[in-house]
């Protein structure tokens, strides 16, 4: 697929995901859903990447989604999407569930509004860091709409029930200082050096760790923030200590480790992730 509102550039192992409409501030229309979830999709299959980090051109991150269309914006009988009765999947959840899934860390480099979408396709990274000028916003109340691209799920997790609800029943935008203090975000940086500090972080993620450890490391710590109790987390840990303890990358952590070198990883998460995986699409784990 080629892109018209995203960029997609590597830098040795990183992987750079630009929302490249400046001149809507980076508005989200199904384009970009589409191209995100493409780009994601080739981010798995690509063993190059160890990391992604996501971004926005120009002033904006992303100021959430293009309103265009007017009131019919979120009308999709009024726009010929659905008789009506038909309940389409909302756009920006396919996004956000397929960063989900991604087995590579992602890091968000908010460089400006983040609000409605703009603020929650955020939420399932990994590491969130934001300019000092950034403004977020979970504007739907405003809107006359709900919560949308599993926001639901992830805002309490990430920050509490009840400052989800502050900014949920709000709808105000509120500045990158108290998005810090909620712990949103993990830090703030001037905006010229942002995208820089977000390639140390996933610097940090890629040199001298095994590809596949994180890929199952990623979506055991993810997967586990909705279990009902420690044995789950149990289960699955002892698979992958079991499968993962046969392993070449397992060997080569211990004996590069004993020897006092840098470890020399192999193993492949497009092709070499065990058995067991994916554990939660078995009948047992659902």
């Amino acid at each position: 697929m080629s892109y018209e509102q995203i960029t997609y550039e590597t830098e040795g192992p990183l992987l750079i995901i630009t929302l490249n409409r400046p001149d809507k501030m980076n508005a989200f229309t199904h384009v970009m859903r589409d191209e995100l979830i493409d780009a994601f999709d080739r981010a798995d299959a690509d063993d190059e990447v160890r990391a992604v980090i996501v971004t926005g051109a120009g002033r904006a991150f992303c100021a959430g989604a293009d309103l265009s269309a007017g009131k019919e914006t979120f009308d999709y009988k009024a726009r010929g999407l659905s008789d009506g009765t038909e309940i389409r999947r909302d756009g920006g959840g396919q996004v956000t569930l397929r960063m989900f899934q991604c087995k590579k860390p992602i890091i968000g480099a908010i460089n400006g509004a983040a609000v409605g979408i703009g603020a929650t396709m955020t939420l399932p990274m990994d590491i969130r860091i934001a300019s000092e000028e950034a403004r977020f916003g979970f504007v739907f109340s405003r809107r006359g709409i709900v919560p949308e691209a599993c926001s639901s799920w992830f805002l309490p997790r990430l920050v509490g029930i009840s400052q989800a609800l502050d900014w949920v029943y709000s709808g105000r935008v509120f500045p990158a200082q108290e998005a810090l203090e909620a712990k949103l975000v993990k830090s703030l940086h001037p905006t010229e050096s942002l995208l820089a500090t977000a390639k140390e972080i996933a610097m940090g993620f890629v040199e001298q760790t095994s590809a596949v450890s994180i890929a199952l490391s990623r979506q055991m710590m993810w997967r586990m923030l909705g279990a009902d109790h420690p044995m789950e987390a149990h289960k699955v840990d002892s698979r992958g200590i079991f499968f993962m303890g046969q392993s070449p990358d397992v060997a080569e952590g211990v004996t590069s480790f004993l020897e006092k070198r840098p470890a020399k990883f192999s193993m492949k998460p497009s092709q070499d992730m065990p058995s067991y995986y994916p554990w939660w699409e078995e009948p047992e784990f659902k």
